[in-house]
């Protein structure tokens, strides 16, 4: 578990966003990842994505990295944000553009306006 736990680590530190997921970014296989992929491709958002059905050991080690249990899990300058609910919430409350703006992630302001005005 130790070179999977130092993969992740390497990785949410490489990259200013990270969405642990099933599926890519571009074919997300479950509802879940699709929802918080959809987000961020739709807010413009670069961000790496790491298919854990791809390698058992990043699936279960993700979990431990971040004593979360499920995926999807975002990750902003290294640090765990949450999963989907967290992640709808956040966008729908503004947060999440507070989180990009306080780490100077570029995202567009718009595109979060109107994903806000769609769920109103």
């Amino acid at each position: 578990m130790t070179d999977a736990k130092t993969q992740i680590d390497e990785t949410v530190k490489a990259n200013d966003v990270v969405l642990y997921m099933k599926g890519t970014k571009d074919a997300p296989q479950c509802g879940f990842s699709s929802r918080v992929a959809g987000v961020l491709n739709f807010m413009g958002v670069e961000f790496a994505d790491v298919n854990v059905l791809a390698d058992e050991a990043i699936r279960n080690g993700i979990k431990e990295y971040s004593d979360w249990p499920t995926i999807p899990q975002l990750y902003v300058k290294g640090e765990f944000v949450g999963g989907c609910d967290i992640i709808t919430e956040m966008t729908l409350s503004g947060e999440l553009d507070t989180l990009f703006e306080e780490n100077n992630v570029t995202y567009s302001k718009d595109a979060a306006e109107k994903i806000r005005e769609a769920n109103a």
